[in-house]
């Protein structure tokens, strides 16, 4: 991350030198992509915009919910938006002023602005302490300090789904959206925003789309990943029902497989292989309601 507010880990962008520096330092550690985020000043992201044209690189930015500056840092060139904007509706000057770039968008509903975020309404709809999956990869105490105790508001006030409903009205004038989940909630987090991007209106097909080959060629990844096809890494995962016909049926996994390692999702132990998962550290010394020291474990356990 390009920092742009003060602080020990600030990214110092004065000049077009300083921002290739960056950029240089970062790509020749591996990076073909940045995140600019907070550049106080427009000459700043431009400036970074430039320097990873020379060097190739992308560039995505968040802008701390302030449309003026979303709209320039689309009107700059930047490989998309990440967060959504503050303003929904959105109406004709920005769709037709969006529609006209390149620039793809991350709304991350599960955390978007302007009212109750997305990652609420899945607490007050679902009883989330209580799915079996996510309790097995997750420590029953965190699930519940998060989820017993939540928000109640009526349907209408939900102002994501707003936020989604203009997703959609970007996307069907060429704007490409991605799935991102803020890593709000490891494992149910991503489903959550899969599914409040098809509460915006757009089909399910559309929706998953956003949640794999979009966010592929967002990355610059989508020769290797996004989509099966001969040549690409075998990544995939397996459902046991189909959600083309109900978009939540997305949670329902068997298998997944990781550059052709096939895994079990119910033990995360290998399928076609000799890989057992060990114990989480919350799994150690499991008494009733409580958790033991792992002092107690035998060595190698």
């Amino acid at each position: 991350i390009l920092y742009g507010a003060d602080g020990d880990f600030k990214a110092v962008i004065n000049s077009f030198e300083d921002a290739k520096s960056h950029l240089r330092r970062l790509k020749m550690v591996g990076a073909f992509s940045v995140k600019s985020y907070n550049q106080p000043r427009r000459n700043q992201q431009q400036q970074v915009i430039e320097a990873a044209r020379e060097l190739q690189m992308m560039v995505v930015p968040e802008g701390g919910s302030f449309l003026n500056h979303n709209l320039t840092q689309i009107m700059d060139g930047h490989t998309g938006i990440e967060h959504c904007l503050p303003v929904a509706p959105l109406y004709k000057d920005v769709l037709s002023f969006w529609s006209a770039s390149k620039t793809q968008y991350t709304p991350t509903l599960i955390v978007a602005y302007g009212g109750m975020m997305g990652e609420n309404y899945w607490y007050q709809k679902t009883n989330v302490w209580e799915n079996k999956r996510l309790l097995t990869y997750y420590p029953q105490e965190v699930i519940d300090a998060r989820s017993r105790r939540r928000p109640m508001l009526p349907d209408d006030d939900w102002n994501y789904m707003t936020v989604s409903k203009s997703v959609t009205d970007l996307q069907s004038l060429g704007v490409k959206a991605n799935l991102g989940a803020h890593g709000q909630l490891h494992g149910l987090g991503a489903h959550w925003e899969l599914w409040m991007l098809q509460q915006g209106g757009m089909s399910n097909l559309q929706a998953l789309r956003c949640a794999t080959l979009n966010g592929a060629e967002y990355i610059g990844m989508d020769k290797d990943l996004g989509s099966l096809e001969v040549g690409k890494l075998a990544d995939l995962i397996v459902m046991d029902k189909n959600p083309l016909e109900n978009i939540r049926n997305s949670e329902f996994i068997s298998y997944v497989m990781l550059n052709g390692r096939l895994y079990d999702a119910a033990t995360m132990n290998e399928v076609n292989g000799k890989f057992k998962r060990h114990k989480f550290f919350f799994e150690y010394g499991k008494t009733g309601g409580g958790m033991e020291t792992k002092s107690n474990v035998i060595d190698g356990d």
